[in-house]
């Protein structure tokens, strides 16, 4: 899809009620993690992530990263640029900080365009909060020092194509668990961000299914 025909798709799709939990569920690993029984709302913790679309060569580009291998639980995984909403902090101040800290995202060119559905991840205790942006060109980037390991710059055909799609069969805390993934770029791309991801392309017209 090219970039404006991305930005045009999604501008209208975020006006309408968004699909939520039936479009993340299309990348969750089975069976998903649940909050533990009886905890306090007060309790969850709230994070941002900034999906940011960006042209190259015409077509639509996703902005990712490749977390520091030292970020304990989540090291060496692939998310969105975001993290804590600090204090008298919006979601959408929040992403757009951590883009900046994170990546050195100019920000003045940043147009935002709309949230996705929070995504609840009882692993890490967070409810997280995605905010799509826009960049009319290609941002110039620089990865944070012992934060990111590496910038993604996805395109978002990749994501759609069925052939980059891969469900595995894995173990945790000694469980056997399903997990739908990414595969771009040389990298996996799976849990929360793919879970985002799947909401998004949904809202481009992808099916949301994953083959074995």
């Amino acid at each position: 899809m090219t970039f404006d025909a991305v930005l045009q798709t999604l501008t209208t799709a975020l006006a309408r009620p968004l699909p939520g939990p039936t479009a993340q569920a299309a990348l969750a690993p089975t069976p998903r993690r649940e909050w533990p029984a009886g905890l306090h709302a007060a309790k969850i913790r709230h994070a941002a992530g900034l999906l940011l679309l960006f042209p190259i060569d015409n077509r639509a580009h996703v902005l990712l990263t490749v977390r520091a291998g030292t970020l304990g639980r989540h090291g060496g995984q692939v998310s969105l640029p975001g993290g804590v909403v600090e204090p008298g902090e919006t979601p959408e101040e929040a992403a757009l900080r951590e883009a900046h800290e994170e990546v050195a995202l100019p920000l003045e060119a940043v147009r935002v365009l709309g949230a996705l559905t929070p995504l609840d991840i009882p692993i890490s205790g967070f409810r997280l909060y995605p905010v799509v942006a826009s960049h009319a060109a290609r941002p110039t980037l620089t990865a944070a020092h012992g934060e990111v390991a590496r910038i993604l710059e996805v395109a978002v055909d990749d994501l759609r194509n069925p052939a980059h799609l891969r469900l595995a069969a894995r173990e945790h805390d000694g469980k056997p668990i399903m997990v739908p993934a990414f595969h771009v770029g040389g990298e996996e791309i799976w849990g929360a961000t793919a879970m985002v991801l799947a909401e998004f392309l949904v809202l481009l017209g992808w099916p949301g299914r994953v083959s074995k």
